[in-house]
């Protein structure tokens, strides 16, 4: 009798950890079960079901899920002047951002593709850095948060916990620039050259972006004014176009020491140290980085390139 007894003790485990999906996997659970199973996330399994995203997230992925704590969110809402009741009926917004913390891919910590552009399910991009030990998330909007846990497994997938709820890029290369006293100079030159429209265009583009010193370094180096340089249209779109990639190249992805071509045509290089050379021999260090927008990114430059006259 006892003999039996083992025997159906030990079928039933087996059936058990049938049901449960069997003895291969060790992590039983989808990216929603796994969430909904931590309280640290409550906030952001409310948020997946307002926008309809359980049945998704819950699918064969694979995905990578920055997810945001419920201190996050509720810095968000702060940051946000709204509500949680108002944050989960804007479904269309909770959409958008919630996708943007979605990768198509199962990224563990070690294989993060550090300071390059990581697209999200919702299109936009993002970039990690390493910061010591530690792991940096910039947004579309440049803002920044940090990913505390890393690596909880899931069936479909990985989560990553983050202190700051991720937001989309809301602004273009030529918005961003406007929104920034230090190129004041820059956006007055691309309204003249009639170029706002064009970069303000999907894009994606790369600027190099000289700041108001470049520009009147610029100015004393060729003996003009500033009128008469806004005034030169010609001149100023072979200039202006020669500070434009068309395509997004993060610092971590430019070709070092390689011909880069412009839009405008001519090339330049880029060397190690991030000092640029032109076609005139001259040189302009890159001073500033990775400043992300909706269609490109924005590199800050302290002297204006020239290309050949």
């Amino acid at each position: 009798m006892i003999h039996w007894l083992k025997k159906v003790a030990a079928l039933s485990v087996v059936a058990l950890v049938a049901a449960c999906g069997g003895g291969d996997d060790p992590h039983p659970i989808n990216i929603v079960e796994t969430a909904q199973s931590d309280a640290r996330f409550s906030i952001l399994v409310e948020a997946v079901v307002a926008a309809d995203l359980a049945s998704t997230l819950s699918g064969p992925g694979p995905y990578t899920v920055l997810a945001p704590t419920n201190d996050a969110f509720a810095a968000l809402l702060t940051e946000l002047g709204l509500t949680k009741q108002q944050l989960l009926a804007d479904k269309a917004l909770l959409t958008s951002v919630l996708t943007y913390h979605v990768l198509a891919g199962k990224v563990n910590k070690a294989d993060v593709p550090l300071g390059k552009s990581i697209k999200t399910l919702q299109g936009g991009i993002f970039k990690i850095d390493a910061v010591n030990t530690s792991l940096k998330v910039t947004d579309g909007r440049n803002r920044n948060a940090m990913i505390i846990v890393t690596d909880l497994a899931a069936s479909n997938g990985v989560i990553h916990a983050i202190d700051k709820v991720l937001l989309p890029a809301n602004k273009n290369v030529v918005e961003t620039a406007a929104g920034l006293s230090d190129f004041s100079i820059l956006v007055e030159a691309v309204t003249a050259a009639d170029l706002a429209g064009t970069l303000s265009g999907a894009g994606p583009f790369t600027v190099f972006a000289p700041t108001n010193a470049a520009f009147a370094n610029l100015l004393s180096e060729l003996g003009i004014s500033k009128e008469a340089l806004l005034a030169d249209k010609a001149l100023l779109t072979k200039v202006l176009t020669y500070h434009v990639l068309g395509a997004q190249v993060l610092k971590a992805e430019v070709p070092i020491g390689a011909p880069i071509t412009s839009l405008q045509g001519d090339t330049f290089s880029v060397s190690a140290a991030l000092v640029i050379s032109d076609q005139r021999g001259r040189s302009a260090s890159i001073v500033g980085t990775d400043v992300l927008t909706s269609n490109g990114v924005i590199h800050v430059i302290d002297t204006v390139v020239l290309p050949r006259m």
